[in-house]
């Protein structure tokens, strides 16, 4: 192939479907004989929850969900027993629920430096394993400059909100594609596949939109 397969995904840093998607697609694309080109968009999951959320990952489970404090613990568990199955940690006990649009602001400011795919593995490995806060700009800017990107000019792009409009931009792309839950996968702006599915299933996604690119041009 003359261009890498393109590969468009929406997603939020604090889902934790979204970091298992994120490794199985990873596997999927290790295997493919090919190459891929990531961009990730951005999709707030919960964008009226506050900087600084008062309680626990379990609370904000149990009142958003309309669950019980010991439904959301099941939840939690057996969202981190998936995530050990494709080697990650999850720490609960550490993360600090927060709003995520500065942080969806500076992935695109990442992307403008093509740094976004390691900020956002930065960002995703920050949450839910170390428990850093996701939702402030110092912060933020933090660990902006853990993956080579200037600290002053990241956290200038957040105060002024430099990049606000391209996450509206992602937003409003979702509602026009139909997306409502992340992480959401769109191959070649023809295939897309939702949730944290096996490798095997991004696999075969790759390997169809590469086949359709060669009939095209054989044809």
């Amino acid at each position: 192939m003359s261009t890498p397969i393109d590969v468009q995904i929406w997603s939020d840093v604090q889902c934790p479907w979204c970091y298992i998607g994120k490794r199985k697609f990873e596997a999927a694309v290790e295997q493919f004989e090919g190459e891929v080109q990531v961009t990730y968009r951005s999709f707030e999951l919960a964008p009226d929850t506050p900087v600084d959320f008062e309680g626990s990952p379990v609370d904000y489970l149990s009142q958003r969900k309309g669950v019980t404090p010991g439904q959301a613990q099941q939840m939690v568990d057996r969202v981190s027993g998936i995530a050990e199955s494709v080697g990650l940690e999850y720490h609960y006990d550490r993360i600090h629920q927060t709003n995520t649009v500065l942080a969806h602001e500076l992935l695109h400011f990442a992307k403008a430096h093509n740094l976004q795919v390691e900020l956002k593995e930065r960002l995703l490995l920050a949450y839910f394993t170390e428990g850093r806060h996701i939702g402030r700009a110092d912060d933020l800017a933090e660990l902006a400059a853990e993956v080579g990107l200037d600290k002053s000019a990241a956290a200038a792009a957040l105060a002024e909100h430099t990049h606000l409009a391209d996450v509206k931009a992602d937003m409003a792309q979702a509602v026009a594609y139909g997306i409502q839950g992340v992480p959401f996968f769109v191959i070649d702006d023809k295939y897309g596949i939702s949730g944290a599915q096996e490798s095997t299933t991004f696999l075969a996604a790759l390997q169809q939109a590469a086949a359709e690119r060669e009939t095209v041009t054989a044809s």
